[in-house]
């Protein structure tokens, strides 16, 4: 008797196949009469997420965190300080420091991490200044003119999120991040709030949310855990090492989620993460495994365990927790 055959992993797309596709869209907007301002506006925005993939391309294996604040911090405050202490901390430990390239918050960050450990990513305002001086003329400035293509790029190259008090673009990013690590639309990483010493500008913040979101059940008690209030340089740097001490990265593979892990899990730690955190998962159970076949593109984390498993793709609270859970 014939054995069933196993379905068949999709196909891997090829690049030149992509390529192909991005011309078919192109000729389908020719061939549907968009307008010269929708042309205009794709074609700034293709070329400047071009140019910053191939400056991203450079720094592809080098961790990156990026900092949000007010361009309005004056560089004789407690926050500026913080900041500049943070990029120079994170850059020590071999981390590239991105920025939006403003002043105060953003200009503090790139001071305290050098100029060739610092990224830019500027936009283009009619009443702001141009970018810090840290960063001006360097190579690893980008310009762009739409604020939803520096939104996507500070956050899609950034393995930690470091936010200090700021205005409405501190808060804009703020709940934008926690959106999309709320849904699953960015890959999971630390998101750290640092008040300043003594100070309560995001412990405030995050009473609002307790009161008027999370008491109306607006938002989840797990969402709580995508975000972490520290007081201090020294605690947040600790948490977003904390957040990769056995945690590495991960990926989905055939509607599976796959944790790189820094070393494997003894029987007993799986046996804890089935009992505990089951109800994430949408059939089955954890598992541990070496690199599966479809991650054959990334050979410098081959060697790495896998904790693989069906994540039901709706407790992202849940899954920060299991992650750290991990890393204890």
């Amino acid at each position: 008797m014939n054995k069933p055959s196993r379905p068949r992993s999709p196909r891997k797309v090829t690049s030149s196949e992509l390529i192909q596709e991005l011309h078919q869209t192109v000729d389908g907007m020719a061939e549907d009469g968009t307008s010269r301002a929708d042309l205009k506006l794709l074609s700034r925005a293709l070329r400047e997420l071009r140019e910053a993939f191939r400056l991203f391309d450079t720094v592809r294996n080098h961790p990156k965190v990026t900092v949000f604040g007010s361009a309005r911090t004056p560089e004789d405050s407690p926050v500026y300080r913080e900041a500049a202490e943070f990029g120079q901390q994170m850059a020590q430990l071999g981390w590239f420091v991105i920025t939006g390239a403003g002043d105060g918050v953003m200009k503090a960050a790139h001071e305290g991490a050098g100029r060739d450990r610092s990224i830019g990513v500027h936009i283009l305002l009619p009443f702001e200044h141009s970018e810090n001086t840290i960063i001006a003329g360097s190579p690893n400035l980008i310009q762009t003119k739409y604020f939803f293509t520096r939104k996507l790029l500070l956050l899609k190259e950034s393995q930690a999120i470091a936010l200090f008090p700021g205005g409405f673009g501190t808060l804009d990013e703020a709940y934008e991040t926690l959106t999309l690590l709320q849904t699953g639309k960015t890959h999971m990483f630390p998101m750290v709030l640092v008040d300043e010493p003594g100070g309560d500008y995001w412990t405030s913040w995050a009473k609002s949310l307790e009161e008027n979101l999370l008491s109306r059940k607006l938002i989840s008690h797990e969402d709580i855990s995508l975000f972490r209030i520290v007081e201090n340089v020294t605690e947040a740097v600790e948490e977003i090492q904390r957040f990769y001490r056995v945690f590495h990265s991960s990926r989905y593979v055939n509607n599976r989620l796959v944790f790189r892990l820094r070393r494997p899990l003894t029987p007993e730690e799986l046996a804890t993460l089935n009992a505990d955190f089951s109800g994430i998962l949408s059939k089955g159970v954890f598992s541990q495994e070496e690199a599966l076949p479809e991650e054959n593109d990334e050979h410098e984390l081959a060697h790495m365990p896998r904790l693989v498993f069906n994540f039901n793709n709706r407790s992202f609270g849940r899954l920060r927790l299991l992650i750290d859970h991990l890393n204890r």
